[in-house]
């Protein structure tokens, strides 16, 4: 009993810290989000150019991005390049980080997409003298959402989870606020349960979310393919 006490008597003053917080990470997360589609849409792209330095460069990106952690890709970004006079602010360095790091990923869900579009869908398209750039974007892109947009929802659901870790470089989202309020209150439990409980709630608005946008692009694409041809 005594903890759900202590709990509710100091409630207000958590919220008042913690609501402002957690609107940070949905705007950390957000950035990062809108920077790794960015990232992951133009490393997905160069990798159906058919040149090889291009390949193997975007290659060694993804590979080092994937194979390496987040937490020292932060570091590197909000400490390691203040030697060569670079300095980020910790919110640019956790929407930077997290964003360069989800576009590695992104970037094979984005090629796994458009491979998925038969070949004969750009051939059709330059046969009808459609650019190469046109076609992708007119033709591919559109048909490879279906195929994207679960995982990418995903992975958003992920992201809002992983702006914990950006705690590390002081960026004050709601896992530095929290920790802030341990040392001055020594209210661990109580504090770290009802920052759960957000991160809980902030995932099921956004799960819902996706799940709306996934049901309308599965019920456009069948009205598509049941809209007769005029041609």
């Amino acid at each position: 009993m005594l903890f759900w006490e202590r709990l509710w008597e100091n409630l207000p003053y958590f919220l008042d810290v913690l609501i402002p917080a957690a609107g940070m990470t949905v705007r950390i997360a957000a950035g990062a989000f809108v920077l790794a589609i960015v990232v992951g849409l133009l490393l997905a792209l160069l990798q159906t150019v058919r040149v090889s330095i291009i390949t193997v460069v975007v290659r060694t990106y993804i590979e080092i991005i994937r194979g390496t952690p987040v937490l020292a890709q932060l570091f590197i970004l909000y400490f390691g390049l203040t030697e060569v006079g670079i300095r980020f602010t910790p919110v640019q360095a956790a929407i930077l980080g997290l964003g360069c790091n989800g576009g590695a990923y992104l970037a094979e869900v984005f090629r796994a997409g458009i491979q998925s579009i038969h070949a004969g869908q750009m051939e059709a398209a330059l046969t009808v003298g459609m650019t190469p750039m046109s076609a992708m974007r007119y033709v591919i892109l559109p048909q490879a959402l279906n195929v994207v947009v679960p995982p990418t929802t995903n992975y958003s659901i992920a992201l809002l989870k992983d702006t914990a870790i950006v705690s590390a470089v002081a960026a004050p989202e709601i896992m530095f606020k929290a920790r802030n309020l341990v040392m001055e209150t020594y209210l661990s439990a109580q504090i770290y349960l009802l920052v759960a409980l957000m991160y809980l709630v902030m995932s099921l608005i956004l799960a819902y979310v996706s799940r709306r946008l996934e049901r309308r692009l599965a019920i456009s694409g069948a009205s598509g393919m049941g809209r007769p041809s005029t041609a």
